[in-house]
């Protein structure tokens, strides 16, 4: 019976992946295609990559998403590191639970109705006080503040929750300012999470589109709102190649940021140990 259901388990695995991964995969296939069309096979070409390259409203759109990603993921990281350290370092005091759940509600609250709140919000603090001047790159990198501060935050109050307070503790004994021990020792050792979070808060940002829909300007195309546009319009290979380079990219971000999660406790072993 056991054998029996490993097996069937197991068929079930292999049906998942392939499900999730082999349209992906022809996806990168069909991005080195010479021919128009994206299921006609007509021989190997970078073409495509070239294309996109000069396709002005893709490269424009581009750099409106890395322009907002490196905002708002530098904001994410301030908010989240601090409110991870709060939650992590006083685990007693009035609201506490309700702080906990404010910082990580965006974490399931689902977008579409994280972006209609935030664009209520902006709607409504431009007719009270004239800010924002309408809606922009500014508005879009506030709304992924907020959710990429919730991302931060979880990974901070982890890796704080498994920190070694000795190395603190053995600084303010010897004289140091609670200050000074934050930012010569905590700081240094949980800089691979701090790294982390701010390259998941980047990605995040990089590839939403929901939140970006609901927050944007005329003015403010993001690369997966220009994406999305451009497959409501046609299929183009181009589509194929720019998905091909937007999935390398986030992928490489995704791996680098699980490194340094998975390094983090192997640093503050070695600087316990020097």
């Amino acid at each position: 019976m056991i054998n029996r259901l490993s097996g069937f388990l197991a068929t079930m695995l292999v049906v998942g992946y392939v499900f999730l991964y082999v349209p992906i995969a022809s996806l990168v296939i069909y991005s080195f295609n010479a021919s128009r069309l994206v299921t006609v096979w007509a021989g190997f070409s970078l073409r495509w990559y070239g294309e996109v390259w000069r396709n002005e409203a893709i490269t424009g759109a581009a750099l409106n998403s890395v322009e907002i990603a490196v905002t708002a993921a530098t904001g994410a990281l301030i908010l989240g590191t601090l409110a991870g350290y709060g939650l992590s370092r006083y685990r007693v005091f009035r609201g506490r639970a309700l702080f906990g759940a404010l910082a990580t509600a965006p974490l399931v609250m689902p977008e579409v109705i994280s972006g209609l709140s935030l664009l209520l919000l902006f709607v409504g603090l431009e007719t009270t006080i004239g800010w924002p001047a309408g809606r922009g790159i500014g508005t879009i990198a506030a709304a992924h503040i907020t959710l990429g501060t919730a991302y931060v935050t979880v990974v901070v109050e982890s890796r704080l929750a498994s920190f070694d307070r000795s190395l603190e503790e053995a600084a303010l004994d010897l004289g140091a300012r609670p200050w000074k021990v934050f930012a010569v020792i905590t700081l240094p050792l949980i800089a691979p999470a701090l790294i982390a979070g701010w390259l998941l808060a980047f990605t995040l940002s990089l590839d939403d589109l929901v939140i970006a829909s609901f927050t944007s300007g005329p003015s403010s195309t993001t690369l997966p709102m220009e994406i999305f546009s451009s497959v409501r319009r046609g299929v183009s290979p181009q589509i194929n190649a720019l998905a091909t380079l937007f999935l390398v990219t986030v992928t490489i971000i995704v791996l680098i940021a699980g490194q340094l999660i998975y390094r983090a406790p192997k640093l503050e072993a070695k600087a316990q140990e020097s």
